[in-house]
């Protein structure tokens, strides 16, 4: 998800004279400074910030993205637009070669801090000395290898894109379901079925679950849900007490959970051997969610199917496994919910219009959209 490291090395190992620190490639400024206790705890929602108004009739604040190595936050494109409306925001490239004092020097100068896929971690040191950050806006999904657990006991504030790839992703699984159901890559299209009576069994039904229950309603499966986190399902769906009870019951597997100790291959060989032969299982949350090993025997031998978007080890498989050869696979690399056809110009995401809808509420004092708690972000994959 970087580009490479080495195409901006030059400009940020140039350092300000009266810093040491590396250059930022400023995109706007402004003026003024607002002291505040550095040592403050924060709890609840944050207070508005008292400064001049922007572009939206709002405060303007600072804002900072310190990127591992070159940014995925494009200088020029329409979220750092919109943001850039708020206020002055800084990107920071290379931000490895940053120790972690003249990292938190950066950040602590900041409002804001954004971060994002390829983020410099942030010192955990910014939870016990904040500086004058109040707000920690993450603009993708997992927060764990940026944001360490420290920050979010401190009560800064932090948020994430919430279920903003939910559509994609369950629309993504829906379509591997089907691929694999209908037997698309066999040529005698002897176990084609249909999703009309099948039994569907979901391994989680979160905000990404709870939209694949919607999208995969009207074709009248047998939904069959375990997910011991969610007080509540979707009317449609019938709860399972345990995950072996799921497994035992279900034709198809849907896997929804998020990758924990818990979950952590959580799909034995012992549960994949309790779905019926030619059964199907669907994965596009975690591979580590699955003891592949035990899947790939099930696979080898034709006896399962499956349609996979993520596989242990960064979703390559592992040598001396031809996977490519199984026709009862199909494989999707984790880019199942990527849509590069048809071109447009370059637009505001789902993702971008949530950030920016909880940047207006932080600055208005008002509650924050999926901010992260401790059990959420343990959760977070």
């Amino acid at each position: 998800m970087c580009t490479s490291k080495h195409a901006s090395r030059s400009r940020a190992q140039k350092c300000c004279a009266n810093t040491g620190l590396p250059a930022a490639r400023r995109l706007s400024s402004h003026a003024g400074s607002v002291g505040r206790n550095r040592s403050r705890r924060f709890f609840g929602t944050p207070a508005p910030i008292s400064r001049g108004t922007g572009s939206f009739g709002v405060e303007m604040i600072r804002m900072i993205h310190i990127a591992a190595g070159k940014s995925q936050l494009p200088a020029d494109g329409p979220l750092a637009t919109e943001l850039r409306k708020f206020g002055s925001l800084v990107i920071v490239e290379q931000g490895r070669e940053l120790s972690d004092d003249a990292a938190l020097a950066r950040l602590r100068e900041a409002d804001v801090v954004l971060t994002m896929w390829g983020s410099r971690p942030i010192p955990a040191g910014l939870a016990r000395d904040p500086g004058k950050v109040r707000y920690i806006l993450n603009l993708t999904g997992t927060c764990r290898p940026y944001i360490p657990l420290e920050i979010i006991r401190s009560g800064i504030p932090v948020t994430n894109w919430g279920d903003a790839p939910a559509r994609a992703v369950a629309e993504g699984a829906m379509a591997l379901l089907l691929a694999v159901l209908k037997d698309l890559r066999s040529r005698d299209g002897k176990r084609r079925g249909t999703l009309r009576g099948l039994r569907l069994g979901l391994y989680g039904c979160g905000a990404i679950g709870r939209r694949f229950v919607r999208m995969i309603v009207p074709f009248e499966p047998a939904l069959l849900v375990f997910d011991p986190y969610a007080k509540e399902l979707p009317a449609e769906c019938h709860r399972v007490e345990s995950l072996p009870a799921l497994f035992e019951q279900s034709e198809a597997i849907v896997i929804w959970a998020g990758l924990s100790e818990q979950t952590r291959r959580s799909v034995t060989g012992e549960l994949l051997a309790k779905l019926p032969d030619h059964g199907i299982l669907i994965n596009a949350a975690r591979g580590e969610i699955v003891d592949q090993e035990a899947l790939f025997a099930e696979l080898k031998s034709g006896r399962l199917r499956a349609g996979l978007d993520v596989l242990v080890n960064d979703d390559y498989a592992p040598a001396g496994y031809d996977v490519q050869a199984w026709p009862n696979l199909i494989l999707t690399r984790h880019n199942i919910a990527t849509a590069n056809w048809p071109k447009r110009p370059p637009q505001l995401s789902e993702a971008d219009r949530i950030a920016l809808d909880n940047l207006q509420n932080f600055i208005a004092g008002k509650p924050l959209k999926f901010r992260m708690d401790e059990a959420r972000y343990n959760l977070s994959t």
